[in-house]
C-alpha cells in the first residue's frame, strides 16, 4: 500500500500542472481580464479618479496626462483618453508587462511553497481570503454531506428490501422530482416560499447570523445560527440525496443477489441477520469510501450558487466575486487549493476502501 500511495502521490504533480495550465490558458485568452477592469472602473465612474486608480495600486501621477493618439493603448477596450504610461503601470501592477509563459511558471513556482500572493481587488491575501471564507463553506459542506448520507442510506436500503412494491415506486418518484429540480432553483423556491417572499415569513433571507448575533447568549447564538442555515442547507441536500439513494439501492440488490447471501438464507439465518451482518459491510464499501470526494463535490461546486443566492459569504461567493471581476490571484490560488485537495481527498477515498475492506490491494491490481 505504501508503494500505492507514494506513486499516487507521484502523480499529483502532473495531473495539478495539467490542471492549473488548462485553467491558465483559457482565462488568459478570455476577453475582460483584470488590465479592463481597472480601465472600465476608471473611465466608468468618472468622479475622482485617484480614488478609482488607488484599488488598483497602480500610480497616479500618471493620469493626468492625456493619451497620446499613437494606438499604443487601443488593445485595451475602454483605454482610448488614458495615458499609455499609466496603461503601463497597470500592466506591471497586475503583471501583464512579462509574457505569459513566464507569468505562468512564476505563478506555479509561488504556488508550491503556498504563496498565493495578494488580491488584485481587496486590499487582502489570498491565503487570508481563504480562510477566512472557508468556515461557512466548511458548515455548508459538513452539515449538507451529514444529512446526505443519512438520508439515503437508510432509504436505499428500505428500497432495496421493498424493491417492486409500492414504497419503492412512490420513493422512486420522489427522487425523480429531487433529481430534475435543480438545487439552485429549489432555493429560489424555498425564499420565494418561506422567506418573506409571497407567503410565509419564517427564515431569513440572506446571511448566516442575525445582525445581533454577537449580543446572543450560546444557546441563542447555536438556535440562531440553525435558523439561518436551514433553508440552503435543505436546497442543498435535496440536488444531492437522490443520486446517493439510488446507489445505494443498487449495491444492496446486487449484493441480496450474491451467492452467499443465499446460502447465508439457506443455513437459517434471520432476514435481519443477513441483511446487516452480510450484506451491509460489503454494499456499504463504495457508498462510506466516497464519502471524502462526495465532501469535496458538495463543498466546492454544489455550494457556489446556495451562497450567491442566500448571500453566504463563501468560498463560493469568493469563486463567483472573483471570476466576475477578473481576481486573477484569487481564482487561480482558490483553484491549486482546491484541486489539490480533491487530489488527497480521493486517495484518502482509496485507503478507506482497504480499511473497510482488506481484501482490496491496489498494488497488486496495478502488478
Amino acid at each position: 500500500m505504501t508503494a500505492y500511495i507514494i506513486r499516487r502521490l507521484l502523480l499529483m504533480i502532473p495531473t495539478l500542472f495539467g490542471i492549473m495550465l488548462i485553467n491558465f490558458i483559457v482565462v488568459q485568452v478570455a476577453p475582460g481580464g483584470p488590465v479592463e477592469q481597472a480601465i472600465a472602473q476608471i473611465t466608468g465612474e468618472g468622479a475622482d479618479i485617484t480614488e478609482r486608480v488607488t484599488r488598483t495600486g497602480a500610480d497616479t501621477t500618471t493620469t493626468a496626462r492625456p493619451a497620446a493618439r499613437d494606438g499604443s493603448a487601443s488593445r485595451y477596450r475602454g483605454a482610448q483618453g488614458l495615458d499609455p504610461e499609466f496603461i503601463e503601470e497597470l500592466e506591471k501592477r497586475f503583471g501583464f508587462d512579462k509574457p505569459m509563459h513566464e507569468r505562468f511558471f512564476q505563478m506555479i513556482k509561488s504556488y508550491v511553497v503556498f504563496d498565493f500572493g495578494n488580491s488584485f481587488f481587496r486590499d487582502q491575501s489570498v491565503l487570508d481570503l481563504v480562510i477566512d471564507k472557508m468556515p461557512v463553506s466548511i458548515s455548508l459542506g459538513i452539515w449538507t454531506t451529514l444529512l446526505v448520507y443519512l438520508i439515503s442510506i437508510p432509504l436505499g436500503i428500505a428500497k432495496a428490501v421493498r424493491d417492486g412494491d409500492r414504497f419503492d415506486v412512490w420513493t422512486s418518484f420522489a427522487l425523480v422530482i429531487g433529481t430534475a429540480i435543480p438545487s439552485f432553483l429549489f432555493a429560489v423556491f424555498l425564499l420565494v416560499i418561506f422567506a418573506g417572499g409571497s407567503y410565509l415569513d419564517w427564515f431569513p433571507l440572506r446571511g448566516l447570523t442575525s445582525e445581533n448575533w454577537s449580543d446572543l447568549s450560546l444557546t441563542g447564538k447555536v438556535l440562531d445560527y440553525f435558523w439561518h442555515i436551514t433553508l440552503p442547507v435543505f436546497a442543498m441536500v435535496i440536488g444531492g440525496f437522490a443520486t446517493l439513494t439510488l446507489l445505494t439501492k443498487n449495491y444492496f440488490l446486487d449484493q441480496l443477489n450474491q451467492q452467499y447471501v443465499i446460502t447465508a438464507r439457506a443455513k437459517g439465518l434471520t432476514k435481519q441477520r443477513v441483511l446487516y451482518g452480510h450484506v451491509f459491510r460489503n454494499a456499504m464499501l463504495v457508498v462510506i469510501a466516497g464519502f471524502p470526494s462526495a465532501f469535496v463535490g458538495i463543498l466546492f461546486t454544489g455550494s457556489v450558487l446556495i451562497e450567491v443566492i442566500f448571500s453566504l459569504d463563501g468560498l463560493g461567493l469568493l469563486g463567483f466575486e472573483a471570476a466576475f471581476n477578473r481576481d486573477y490571484p484569487v481564482m487561480f490560488g482558490t483553484l491549486y487549493f482546491f484541486s489539490l485537495l480533491g487530489l488527497l481527498l480521493n486517495l484518502l477515498g482509496d485507503i478507506a476502501y482497504t480499511i473497510i475492506d482488506p481484501r482490496i490491494d491496489f498494488e497488486r491490481r496495478e502488478t
